[in-house]
């Protein structure tokens, strides 16, 4: 399989060397998030457990590798973002390291979890939109009144490349993994671990709701295609799936694969009960398609990639509600 090139420019948009670099601008700012087997699982089974990660989960990386390249004028104008909750928190968590003054656009109906920790790490929430959609759609008004920087959640190639030390991570500490399995979004974290595992001779699989495949829809159509996402994985609420994703997903042959919403229950239920970590129903995602059957491999990592999980949400799975 070729992998060195994107068919329509030559050039890959995140390159090993892209994930090589960001590595080097976070290390020592992120946790180097455990490595965990799980016999339970199955034979040759681990997890990357990056809910452990600084603001609960992987979305640290790729924010930290995008404010390092702000200047002094981008760092005075503040930094823009619109999230579900997950990039939320980490931009307002990395934004206030830097002391840069961030505001989130998020949406009604969002996690009342997330939405409290982004205000406690120190950015700006603003609650107008009604649904993902409209949400990107003020964030561009707001951008343009502002003045502020965008760091985009899953469509800029130096945060998908920060992302992507995830995937430099399992190749270290997995040296003989086969098969990486990623919950997916806008796709941001499963295009940077398969631009750096791919080309290593690892397969890359992304996982989604059935109810929620953006990035199927885009990689089928070669462009990103919107949605409107009905899940319990919050996490993965992406109104369309970002055109370097698809990109990079078309080129280095990602599978995409969906499971139900009750799948992605019960691997929730799995993750609290038999790996003992209180993970969320987007991470719980990926796990679905191992326990299901419908990825296998000889030596599979899971990326475990999020435990941001109110307790109401986290109880009424448990309790099979």
């Amino acid at each position: 399989m070729a992998v060195d090139h994107h068919p329509s420019t030559g050039v890959l948009p995140v390159t090993p060397d892209d994930v090589g670099r960001a590595a080097d601008t976070i290390r020592g700012r992120v946790h180097r998030t455990p490595m965990l087997t799980s016999r339970s699982l199955g034979p040759g089974r681990h997890l990357k457990a990056e809910l452990f990660q600084r603001t609960g989960s992987f979305k640290a990386r790729g924010v930290l590798n995008r404010l390092a390249t702000l200047g002094p004028d981008e760092r005075a104008s503040g930094v823009i973002g619109v999230s579900a909750g997950n990039h939320a928190q980490a931009l307002a968590w990395g934004a206030a390291e830097e002391e840069i003054d961030a505001l989130v656009v998020m949406w009604q109906g969002a996690s009342e979890a997330k939405i409290a920790a982004t205000r406690a790490y120190g950015a700006a929430v603003d609650l107008e939109a009604r649904n993902p959609a409209e949400a990107f759609e003020r964030l561009h008004r707001l951008r343009d009144e502002s003045g502020r920087v965008f760091v985009h959640p899953f469509d800029d190639p130096v945060v998908i490349a920060g992302a992507g030390t995830v995937g430099l991570e399992i190749l270290e500490d997995v040296p003989d993994v086969d098969t990486v399995v990623v919950s997916s979004g806008g796709g941001g974290l499963v295009a940077g671990i398969a631009a750096v595992c791919v080309p290593a001779g690892v397969r890359v699989v992304a996982v989604e709701p059935e109810r929620s495949n953006a990035l199927q829809l885009g990689v089928a159509e070669g462009k990103p295609v919107s949605l409107t996402p009905e899940t319990v994985a919050d996490g993965l609420t992406a109104p369309f799936a970002g055109v370097i994703p698809i990109a990079l997903c078309r080129a280095l042959d990602v599978a995409v694969e969906l499971v139900t919403e009750e799948e992605i229950r019960e691997a929730f239920r799995f993750l609290y009960e038999r790996a003992k970590l209180a993970a969320e129903p987007g991470a719980a995602t990926a796990v679905a398609a191992v326990q299901s059957g419908r990825v296998d491999g000889e030596t599979v990592v899971v990326v475990v990639s999020g435990g941001n999980v109110s307790a109401e949400t986290a109880s009424a799975i448990l309790a099979g509600r």
